[in-house]
């Protein structure tokens, strides 16, 4: 709706997980080098956690586009399934078709395609997504398949993701075996405060058709033509977006610094201000953003 009026090509702020926009935070980029790490060197299960809302699934999905070639996936969803629709998912998500159904013929067709990709030199791995709604039975199951190994390395190499709620999952007495096998963890934390002004305007940045000139402030880790949050309220070009600084302010003490909760109010932000048709977003827009939030999430 407002995307023409600003000159956008997308939304910048979409609650979608794209690896378009994906934010080198410091903590972001820690996580990354963390599954990067343990995948590349066959660390066998690894476990990322977070916040709802810090970007644990946009990290994976970055993740995927930057893992070599010679790394094949399986990227599993929320799965809310049971032991053999979990089987079933990820050797369907790995390509494979198996002969028969049946829990045993899927993992001897998995262990056959483990062995032939390893020996091609192809590095496996399979993702988890929502891994905190795995029951005990099916987090044991993956331990299994983590299991399948050669005499030198791990075939397989578990990424486990999810909220907090996971790590009390994986402290179960029953689980012990798994969570010995645990070799790299990571906790994303929310962006800091410093970093929120740059995380709107890389958005914003990314937004704009390839070639658009920005508003010229250096602020760092970003070129100095590619920063849309203004520090001076009174240099405004059309179509461009500025956020004012106690604008940015509040958006940090409204979110905590979470990702999620940054795009959904930047996006109605951007919205009022399409209906007010000005290109400077201030204290008093995210204000009464802010509210308009809070009120409906009374009424949910």
């Amino acid at each position: 709706m407002y995307c023409r009026y600003y000159g956008l090509k997308e939304r910048p702020f979409n609650v979608t997980s794209d690896p378009a926009f994906f934010f080198s935070s410091k903590k972001h980029k820690e996580a990354l080098s963390h599954l990067l790490y343990g995948v590349s060197q066959r660390k066998g299960i690894i476990v990322l956690t977070g916040e709802i809302g810090t970007g644990k699934t946009t990290i994976c999905r970055f993740f995927l586009n930057q893992v070599s070639k010679n790394v094949k996936t399986a990227f599993i969803l929320n799965p809310t399934f049971s032991e053999i629709q979990l089987l079933e998912s990820i050797v369907k998500d790995f390509g494979i078709t198996p002969k028969k159904k049946t829990k045993l013929d899927m993992v001897l067709e998995l262990n056959n395609f483990l062995l032939r990709e390893s020996t091609a030199g192809n590095n496996l791995v399979l993702i988890i997504d929502e891994a905190q709604n795995l029951k005990p039975n099916l987090l044991e199951q993956v331990r299994l398949l983590s299991n399948l190994e050669t005499e030198k390395d791990k075939l397989l190499q578990v990424i486990l993701v999810g909220q907090p709620e996971l790590n009390a999952r994986l402290n179960l007495y029953d689980l012990r075996q798994l969570r010995q096998r645990i070799m790299v963890r990571y906790h994303i934390t929310p962006l800091d405060s410093d970093e929120i002004k740059n995380y709107i305007s890389y958005r914003l940045m990314i937004a704009k058709p390839q070639g658009d000139a920005c508003l010229p402030a250096g602020q760092a880790g970003l070129p100095a033509r590619q920063t849309l949050v203004s520090n001076n309220q009174n240099h405004k070009q059309p179509g461009q977006i500025e956020f004012s600084n106690e604008a940015v302010d509040l958006i940090s003490r409204f979110s905590g610094g979470t990702p999620r909760l940054i795009n959904m109010i930047c996006d109605r932000a951007l919205l009022a201000g399409f209906v007010s048709e000005t290109n400077h977003i201030d204290f008093n827009i995210i204000k009464r953003c802010i509210e308009e939030l809070d009120s409906y999430a009374l009424l949910k």
